[in-house]
């Protein structure tokens, strides 16, 4: 059972369907941009486990993000992220992977510490559940590509998944920036433009589809994002190791 206290946050696993509710909700309103609009749900709430990042001041929940466990890439058409990727390159992968998806913070909040205690959670699980592949979708807030062309160059230059495991198109409408571009990126840019889940994935190692699919549904440009996670900097994985400790 997950239970991890940093500073003045803590992490837990939902347990109640009020939880749940709370994620979502949660949820709502950061990718929908208003609390009132239709509640941010799906069928694959009910078979993930729901990851709350809470304020211990107030209790208020600041982040969350959902896990789904497989055994291996043989179950990967399961996922979420298999409904918009064409994953069959990954059923080869033989060790335990799970999908994080939907993680999110909340719009007011500021504090970098939230991602650090959210990333030292998943730490802690991936390394108590033995996991070797980390994988999702990462997102990009709207669906003009043009805003984010130096962080699309710089995916392309630095950070295509290995051939092994690139994933293909099944979305009807994506951006096909390994195709398409042909710039050289502007590195400052760049890194403003790459959603801080996403960077954090690259700057432990991860890996990205060769093309972002347009979610007109969420008004997001997503790409797949995988990390193997022994391919993690021993650097980085101590730091990791101290966020989870």
């Amino acid at each position: 059972m997950l239970s991890l206290t940093k500073g003045r946050y803590q992490v837990r696993f939902a347990e109640t369907p009020g939880d749940v509710r709370a994620a979502q909700e949660l949820r709502t309103l950061a990718f929908r941009g208003q609390a009132d609009a239709p509640l941010d749900a799906d069928d694959f709430d009910a078979i993930c486990t729901h990851v709350l990042v809470e304020d211990r001041r107030d209790g208020a929940l600041v982040c969350c993000f959902r896990f789904l466990p497989l055994s291996a890439g043989s179950e990967i058409g399961r996922s979420y992220s298999a409904q918009y990727y064409e994953l069959s390159a990954l059923q080869n992968f033989e060790g335990p992977m799970v999908e994080m998806g939907r993680f999110c913070i909340h719009p007011d909040r500021r504090d970098p510490d939230i991602l650090r205690v959210a990333w030292g959670a998943m730490t802690a699980h991936v390394e108590e559940a033995g996991v070797e592949l980390l994988f999702g979708c990462s997102s990009f807030h709207g669906t003009d590509a043009a805003r984010y062309r130096d962080a699309f160059a710089m995916l392309k230059e630095r950070h295509l998944a290995p051939k092994r495991w690139l994933p293909r198109v099944k979305a009807p409408k994506v951006f096909r920036y390994a195709q398409r571009l042909r710039r050289k990126p502007d590195v400052k840019q760049a890194m403003l433009g790459m959603p801080p889940l996403l960077r954090t994935y690259l700057m432990m190692g991860g890996w990205v589809s060769d093309h972002a699919v347009v979610d007109d549904h969420m008004n997001t440009l997503h790409v797949f994002t995988g990390l193997e996670i022994r391919a993690i900097p021993p650097a980085r994985r101590r730091l990791l190791r101290a966020a989870a400790g």
